[in-house]
């Protein structure tokens, strides 16, 4: 039986623009990296060492050559955060574009894009 959601599959143009996105921006740290020296380089982050669920960024025109039929399409992510108002000031003070703050029956949520103009929403929500 399925108990949690380990790993999400993001795959993006350039990887190692990526990765500075969600670390310098986002606060994200690399748990780990790795390249099978025939093209096939992934790299594991995740916002905290001991997050249940990490992001794993691939290279889309590799895994798209591998697996063509695969949806290579950006997943729908809906991230929580107890610090609401700190995060939407700091992604917007790193010159992160961040969508208007709207209030939703469930909390308050905005959305932002990463680089290649993928879109992520944030929730406000306490553990």
């Amino acid at each position: 039986m399925i108990n949690k959601v380990g790993q999400i599959m993001l795959y993006v143009n350039n990887q190692d623009e990526a990765v500075s996105f969600w670390t310098e921006k986002v606060g994200f740290s690399v748990m780990s990296e790795e390249n099978n020296d025939q093209g096939m380089r992934w790299i594991e982050i995740s916002p905290t060492k001991d997050a249940e669920t990490s992001i794993i960024i691939h290279n889309k025109e590799f895994v798209a050559k591998m697996s063509p039929g695969l949806n290579l399409g950006t997943p729908s992510l809906m991230f929580f955060t107890d610090n609401f108002d700190k995060l939407y000031k700091d992604l917007s003070n790193k010159n992160v574009k961040v969508g208007e703050i709207v209030n939703m029956p469930s909390g308050r949520v905005f959305n932002f894009s990463d680089s290649e103009e993928n879109y992520f929403a944030v929730m406000e929500k306490s553990e």
